[in-house]
């Protein structure tokens, strides 16, 4: 670690072994061979100052490397190439589908990263390469970080597949109202992943097919079976998304049901109770000649023949096959 904004300078000898240069060593000149790779974070001055006066890149490279919010692309520069990816969030305390921008700049001999978050996938070449088991030059270390970025990505698209299924088995057990935010999450999530996954698709497959000289056949080849699992995992992640929208849909199907089914059971009781209400309005009002009022049964036979009514209603109803 350097620290004010260079996080790391590491020499790669061609071994698979990296190793550190100061700063000042830098600024001497790496050793002779081997690829030189500056790993920077823009969010510090220093890192900008030395992206913008140091890097001795062009002033439209710097600016893609330097982009707020960048999506996933790739461009050829002459002999060089400009990659900008995204990976999973791994950081504490955020969500893997606000997803992380790592860009790159890789020429023959050169390597410049920089990021704004920390990137998991950069530490594990970091750790590669401190094991003595890293790439050995920059057409490696562009095949290695795609596939390292890969590895999450497919854990949390895999996740996601796992949970929409979850989701499907659990639609006629659980309660609609605890369901329905946990398919509403699930698809967020699943829609955040693609936004970025279908162009680093497009990225990633258009890297083995640039013409630049120190891109090896076999980084070429791993490169397209990076595109082909960025392919599966965009499939994957429509999939979960028609999934849950058909979740939902029967998640709704099932609730306008019982909605139904409530509905239907108030209005048999409506109706049964409708004729008794109408009688008992009759003999409350307060005229005379209303039967039973100078009679001690009345209330008794009253009440009896209400029964006998809601009963006979029933047993229509019944009989009918409406309840």
């Amino acid at each position: 670690m350097n620290g004010e904004g260079l996080v790391s300078i590491l020499w790669l000898d061609g071994t698979g072994h990296g190793t550190a240069l100061t700063q000042g060593e830098l600024r001497a000149g790496a050793p002779a061979g081997g690829t030189l790779w500056v790993h920077i974070d823009y969010g510090e001055e220093a890192g900008r100052r030395w992206l913008e006066q140091d890097s001795g890149l062009s002033e439209l490279a710097v600016e893609a490397l330097l982009a707020d919010e960048p999506r996933p692309r790739s461009l050829q520069i002459g002999d060089a190439l400009l990659v900008i990816l995204r990976g999973v969030n791994t950081n504490a305390g955020s969500d893997p589908e606000d997803m992380v921008s790592v860009r790159v700049w890789l020429e023959a001999g050169r390597v410049i990263s920089v990021r704004r978050r920390r990137v998991a996938a950069i530490q594990d070449l970091r750790e590669q390469l401190a094991s003595g088991n890293g790439p050995k030059d920059a057409g490696e270390l562009l095949e290695e970080l795609v596939n390292r970025l890969l590895e999450r990505i497919g854990d949390t698209v895999g996740g996601l597949d796992d949970l929409a299924d979850q989701l499907e088995d659990a639609v006629l057990s659980i309660e609609g109202r605890e369901l329905r935010p946990k398919l509403g999450a699930l698809r967020r999530q699943a829609i955040a992943l693609r936004r970025y996954l279908a162009p680093q698709r497009d990225a990633v497959a258009r890297l083995q097919a640039e013409k630049v000289s120190w891109l090896a056949d076999i980084d070429r080849a791993r490169l397209r079976e990076g595109a082909d699992r960025i392919t599966r995992y965009v499939e994957d992640l429509d999939a979960a998304r028609d999934r849950v929208a058909v979740t939902q849909e029967e998640l709704n199907n099932r609730l306008a049901e019982q909605m139904n089914q409530t509905m239907f059971l108030l209005s048999v009781v409506a109706a049964i109770f409708l004729p008794l209400g109408l009688l008992t309005g009759l003999l409350g009002i307060n005229v005379g000649g209303i039967p039973g009022t100078e009679s001690p049964y009345a209330f008794t036979v009253v009440s009896i023949s209400l029964i006998v009514i809601a009963a006979l209603l029933a047993a229509w109803f019944r009989g009918k096959h409406i309840v």
